[in-house]
This record gives C-alpha cells, structure tokens and sequence, in this order.
C-alpha cells in the first residue's frame, strides 16, 4: 500500500510513529549504527557498481557485521548525514563522534526540520528542542538502528536468514569503499546494500532493498572527515548544559511482555524478543512496546487500552521502507489498540499482530 493513500486512515498520534523512527535515525545514527530512510534507483543517486559477482566472497555475514561494529570504534569522524526516502523526502545532520577507550561521545545537529541537538554519552541520550526550550532525556536501545551491529554479539541466527555478496567497490564521499548486497532468504525481511569504507570498515552508506532489488531507502555522509578533532570534554559539557532548559526525563519502565500479559502464539521466523518497556500516557494509561529484531532489521510493537477519543481509524502507512499498521484488538473491534511499526515489508507486521494473543 502506499503511503499517499494508507497514511489518511491512520490516527495524528499513531502517523507520526514512523516519522519518530526516522528523526532516531538521524539522531542516532553515528557510531556505524544506521536506519536507513529512503531513495531514488541507484543510478539516481550519484551512480554506483552494478550488482555483479567480482570473485568468491571474502566475507560470510557473521563476519561482515563483525567488521562493521568493530569500525564504530574509531577514534572520531564528523559529516553531514543525508537521508532520503523515495517519495521524496530528504533529511540531513551533522554528526561529530568521537571514542575514548570504552566510552563513545556524539552530537548530531539536524540541519532540516524541527531544530534539534542530540547528544549521546554510550547509552545516555539528551535531546534539546531549543524553541520549545526541552531537554529530554532517555536511554537508547542498544544496537536499536539499522544495521544492528550490536546484535553480533547476541543469539540471533542472522546468517539463516541472510546470505552475503560482495558486489564490487564504489566512492562514498571521497573514500574507496567495499559493496556488500545482504539479501533475505525468505520474504519476511528486506534486503541491504552496504557500503564499507575499505580501509576502517566504517558505513559510509546503506540502501534497503525490496524483493524486485528496488532501493526503498538510503542513508549516506555526503561529506566525511575520519580522525577529525572532536573533543569528548567539549562534548560532554555541551551535553550537561541545561541551563534555561526544562529537563523531561524518560518514564519508560523496563517489563515483560509476559508482566504485561501479552504473548506471541505464532512466532515470525527468524525475529527475537530484544526488549519490552511501559510507558505511561496519562495517570490513568501506559502503554506497552515490545521490541524484536533478527540482528539486522527491528519490529516494535505498542499496545494500549483503546480509547475512541484517541484512536480513530485503522490503518496501514509506509515511509520509505519503514511501515506503519495501527487497528483494534482482535479483530478490529477489541478493547485494545495496537501499532506495527518496522522497517520490514507490510506483511511481516502483519504476521506479528495476528500472532499477538492475550495471555489467559
């Protein structure tokens, strides 16, 4: 379905789902950890290698991914992130990273839409909206963007469901990088082109591919300094002043989905239960989001006690290759709402909110 048509029948609070998953994106995306957000063919977007076998592959997934989150270890970078999505939209920041020993510092400046700051300290978050003088603060998933390169290190069997191709070399903002397709063995995931920078490994960058091999999304720096001279302190005082900012802190509460009496009755193949918070909405309302990923793409779900003031109408909505379904529970007509929100094909949400099931 397309997102001109699909995207009327959704709710003001549930369209913006897949807006919010593309703002973390660029908010997050330093470190080698992207989302991508969408494109044009490849020849639209600045000419690239055709799809074509040079030689046996060097590297299996596993190992790919493994070069790739080992390359969020440099030392630092700054660039300008460019996102854009096929019908059109276009996105862009400035990143500043920079890594110290264990500890990773970042600031991401969008320079379009809502005007934002977004510092990260590992897993800490602060965002400012200056003209709404907010400062939110939150922990982010681990590994929670695409590619989830810190899923390597977890269970998940990504290398069942992916077979990796090396396809040739290209030019990613000055640099030499390698190409690797991942493709889907099943049709419950989209596939990816990665662009590798060859001699850190670093995501220079990423397109989400659909069956047909169509680029749904692209994310790329169009301007990259590797080794630049970020400094962490200067980081990390810009990330404490608050000053003149009302500081809203995350009220998200680590759960289970079997707490919170959910339970998926028909697992989709190859997707695994990462994480699962509550969060309140109102003091009388909270609602749940169950996370799942395969290692590489991630599914969440929301569920909340339905409110006809709120919710509605049903719907199914796609932006670039994130998508989007909200509807009663079950049936349609059930006393709970839920949101489908991944960048997956429509039908894969659709298997998780037919497998949901309410735990007796």
């Amino acid at each position: 379905m397309g997102a001109g048509s699909c995207g009327r029948g959704l709710s003001g609070q549930h369209r913006s789902w897949a807006r919010r998953l593309q703002q973390a994106a660029l908010a997050w995306c330093a470190g080698g950890l992207f989302t991508l957000a969408g494109a044009q063919g490849v020849a639209q977007v600045g000419g690239s290698a055709p799809d074509r076998p040079v030689g046996p592959p060097q590297r299996s997934v596993a190992e790919w991914l493994v070069r790739l989150q080992q390359a969020a270890q440099l030392p630092s970078y700054m660039g300008t992130f460019v996102v854009s999505s096929a019908s059109g939209a276009m996105s862009s920041s400035r990143i500043w990273h920079v890594c110290e020993g264990d500890v990773q510092m970042e600031r991401v400046e969008a320079l379009t839409g809502v005007p934002r700051s977004t510092f990260r300290r590992n897993e800490s978050v602060v965002t400012f909206l200056p003209e709404a003088r907010v400062a939110k603060l939150d922990q982010r998933e681990a590994g929670g963007v695409f590619p989830n390169l810190l899923s390597v290190g977890h269970d998940f069997p990504t290398a069942d469901f992916y077979a990796a191709r090396e396809v040739g070399h290209g030019r990613v903002a000055g640099f030499d990088a390698d190409i690797v397709v991942l493709t889907p063995r099943d049709a419950w995931r989209f596939g990816y082109r990665i662009w590798s920078e060859m001699r850190t490994g670093m995501v220079v960058k990423t397109q989400t591919l659909d069956s047909r091999g169509r680029v749904l999304e692209q994310a790329a720096f169009s301007e990259l300094q590797l080794n630049a001279p970020v400094q962490a302190d200067k980081l990390r005082q810009m990330m404490s002043d608050t000053e003149g900012y009302r500081v809203v802190k995350s009220e998200r509460v680590q759960t289970t989905a079997e707490a919170e009496g959910w339970r998926l009755k028909a697992p989709v193949p190859g997707f695994q239960s990462r994480n699962c918070y509550r969060r309140p909405l109102s003091k009388s309302t909270s609602v749940v989001q169950w996370i799942f990923t395969d290692g590489l793409a991630t599914v969440s779900l929301f569920m909340e006690p339905f409110d006809p003031q709120r919710h509605d109408r049903e719907g199914a909505s796609a932006m670039g290759a994130t998508h989007a379904l909200v509807r009663r529970w079950p049936d349609g007509a059930g006393p709970w709402w839920v949101s489908a929100v991944g960048e997956v094909p429509a039908a894969t949400l659709q298997a998780f909110v037919q497998g949901l099931e309410r735990r007796p």
